[in-house]
């Protein structure tokens, strides 16, 4: 009966637990409806407004540049290379590459002996045919003689045959005396023949040895420039480049052995984009003499030269596109043919242009102007030029407005913005950097060893590096290059 009673009295408690919990929640649940059904007055949407940099459009004139990639190349360059076949007799001191000559110096010669006795043979060629030419001479001269007596023989044999004709008519004569006359003249005709057949020939003679005379001296001439062939000088000055040649080494006809270049004519190649070529081009198909500059940056030190633009590709190329462009270079101290450099070439002037950021003018053309309540407009312009980051705009319609620098996806026609006008701010001063001792001497010894870099580059960097403060983008600049 205990058990019974103890069993009664839990379940009572536990639907007494029950019933307060379902009180509770339905206590719970009444509030919170009450809560969300109780009308409260709404609030009035606030306009968001965002912050923009904007600038003011000044119209103005304006020189474009497009950057280009060339190769410094020279305007005069010589192939060195053997006349003849030969053994390298002697090379001058000093002929090794990178070394510098000047215009006459002889480099190296080659083994003389067989140019020698060909020219000695060639001599005596050309003595025997002038000594054949002068007895042809006196040949000519001794058949004029025989015809002149000839002739003259002939002549008297002719005056002692009309003797006897007319001691005939007279009838004093014989006709055996008139016709041994006319056979003795006959005779002294025939002996005229025979005398202008020997001139002909003496006069044939003399021409055949001035011909050999003349073939004699060509020969000669033939061997000397063969024997003055031996000795190979530099046509100018210049230094020497692939020098492929040793003392006592063998070396053919027409082998290469060296090459001269000259330093001070140079040239640079660049190839630009058909429409960028037409910039250049003015309202008669000529090409312009467009100023450039040519840069090369050489550890942090950079070597610049100034030039113009002179000649242009006379083809494509198979495979190619655009055209080539050559440009003569001013004082390019400092240069070597081969170098890749960067090249600036500036185009014809515009006028009522400003130069922006990219970022403040779309993809069409257009950009975003302050308007009445600082409230932006959307207006599109002509886009005359990309020039890196930034863009040439002709500015004439916009001329005097502001204008945003920074477009975003926020930003539209009819947004408010709180503009921020830019200011006349100086440029911060470039950061620096305190080197220890072990670090400074690294890079003083890694500018001393670079043999590409100027003197005047090379004193300025090295007075940088001794400075308490050195640039830090000078230092990096150095430390990449040597791996630090």
């Amino acid at each position: 009966m205990r058990f019974l009673a103890r069993s009664l009295t839990g379940l009572f408690l536990a639907a007494v637990s029950l019933g307060l919990l379902a009180l509770a929640a339905s206590l719970i649940a009444g509030a919170v409806a009450e809560r969300l059904s109780t009308e409260r007055p709404g609030q009035p949407a606030r306009e968001r407004v965002f912050t923009a940099n904007v600038v003011t459009v000044v119209p103005g004139d304006l020189v474009p540049q497009t950057v280009a990639f060339g190769e410094i190349r020279s305007r005069r360059t010589l192939e060195l290379r053997a006349p003849r076949g030969g053994r390298v007799l002697e090379i001058a001191e000093g002929v090794e590459d990178g070394a510098s000559v000047t215009e006459g110096q002889v480099l190296l010669r080659l083994d003389p002996a067989d140019a020698t006795s060909a020219r000695d043979l060639a001599q005596a060629g050309l003595r025997e045919a002038e000594a054949e030419v002068r007895d042809a001479a006196r040949g000519l001269t001794l058949a004029r003689d025989d015809l002149a007596a000839a002739q003259a023989q002939a002549e008297l044999r002719g005056q002692a045959l009309t003797r006897q004709q007319d001691l005939q008519g007279r009838g004093v004569g014989s006709p055996a005396a008139v016709e041994t006359a006319a056979l003795a003249l006959s005779s002294a005709e025939q002996a005229v023949l025979s005398r202008r057949s020997a001139l002909a020939q003496a006069e044939a003679r003399v021409d055949q040895a001035a011909s050999s005379a003349a073939r004699a001296g060509i020969a000669l001439a033939e061997a000397e420039r063969a024997l003055a062939d031996t000795v190979i000088r530099a046509s100018f000055s210049g230094r020497l480049n692939g020098v492929a040649v040793v003392a006592g080494g063998l070396v053919g006809a027409n082998e290469r052995l060296a090459e001269v270049i000259d330093p001070e004519r140079l040239e640079v190649s660049f190839r630009l984009s058909t429409a960028q070529f037409a910039r250049l081009v003015d309202a008669e198909g000529s090409l312009i003499a467009a100023p450039v500059t040519v840069s090369l940056d050489v550890l942090g030190a950079e070597i610049a030269a100034q030039g113009r633009v002179e000649r242009v590709g006379a083809a494509v190329g198979e495979g190619a596109t655009g055209r080539v462009i050559y440009a003569s270079l001013d004082g390019a101290r400092g240069f070597r043919p081969g170098d890749f450099v960067t090249v600036a070439i500036s185009e014809p002037q515009l006028s009522g242009v400003a130069l922006l950021p990219a970022t403040a003018v779309d993809s069409a053309g257009g950009i975003l102007l302050l308007g009445e309540e600082d409230r932006l407009e959307a207006q599109r312009v002509p886009v005359l030029r990309r020039q890196g980051d930034d863009v040439i705009v002709d500015v004439r319609s916009i001329a005097g407005r502001e204008a945003v620098l920074e477009r975003s996806p926020l930003l539209g026609a009819g947004i408010r913005i709180n503009p921020i006008r830019q200011g006349g701010t100086a440029a911060a001063a470039p950061e620096t950097v305190q080197l220890t001792p072990e670090r400074r001497a690294a890079l003083i010894a890694l500018v001393e060893a670079n043999s590409r870099m100027p003197d005047a580059a090379k004193a300025r960097m090295l007075e940088q590096l001794a400075q308490d403060q050195v640039p830090a983008q000078v230092v990096a600049r150095l430390e990449s290059r040597m791996g630090g």
